[in-house]
């Protein structure tokens, strides 16, 4: 006896139907413990609302004088990881990993390479990871749930944390708009830079040098600080604001 659809939402409210023979008598179907609103019966089906729940269930169906007995099972659809975002992190670990896709509220498991994490499962095609410690790599990303596994299109880097080695022009105006080169390590995963904590535009030109235009500031010397998907550092020496 099919079910049609056999999955929903964890919210439930929406219209599954059973089909088959002798169901013009059904009093009540059942998603484990959870009954649900039957909306019509027929002789060779039954259609209900189904309630809200999570997991994989058994249904049950009821009849007139009879107990309830067993209906087809439910069965969880295989995931599909359809987008990770970020898809870098610290070497560290502790980032949280967002994947967006299908299938993923019985998802047990997230494999950064070898290792396994339990994920946090948000809605039905949503879920949120931390990324564990790990040596620099670039890893695939696995999720694991009752339906299946599937990897993600594209893998995941464990990113060292960057070094920032100098920087140039030394001095700018108040105002901002001085263009500075950074230069040092592992910047290609730059994700901000600021003067004095005060954010600046940028661009990452390499691995080992990012772009900045100074933004405005009141006079005095600064720290520029560069962050990236492995950590922040700090270049050597100020950022001096003076008068034109």
């Amino acid at each position: 006896m099919p079910i049609s659809p056999d999955q929903g939402s964890t919210g439930g409210g929406s219209a599954v139907t059973f089909t088959g023979t002798g169901l013009a008598d059904a009093t009540a179907v059942f998603f484990g413990t959870k009954s649900a609103a039957i909306r019509a019966n027929t002789p060779t089906s039954v259609s209900v609302v189904l309630p809200s729940g999570a997991g994989v269930v058994d249904a049950r169906c009821a009849h007139q004088g009879a107990p309830a007995n067993r209906c087809p099972s439910t069965t969880s659809p295989p995931p599909a990881v359809l987008a990770v975002s970020p898809s870098s992190g610290p070497v560290a670990g502790g980032e949280t990993v967002t994947l967006t896709g299908r299938g993923l509220y019985t998802a047990t498991s997230v494999a950064f390479g070898a290792t396994n994490v339990t994920p946090t499962v948000v809605p039905d095609s949503e879920l949120t990871v931390v990324s564990p410690a790990h040596a620099a790599a670039v890893v695939s990303l696995a999720v694991t749930a009752q339906g299946g596994t599937d990897t993600a299109s594209d893998p995941f880097r464990f990113v060292v944390p960057p070094t920032a080695t100098g920087l140039s022009p030394l001095t700018g105006l108040p105002a901002g708009g001085t263009l500075v080169g950074i230069t040092g390590t592992d910047l290609s995963t730059t994700t901000g830079v600021t003067f004095g904590g005060v954010p600046a535009t940028f661009a990452v030109l390499s691995a080992t040098q990012v772009a900045a235009i100074a933004p405005a500031h009141s006079l005095g010397a600064v720290s520029i600080t560069v962050t990236t998907t492995g950590g922040s550092a700090t270049a050597p020496g100020v950022f001096l604001y003076l008068l034109g």
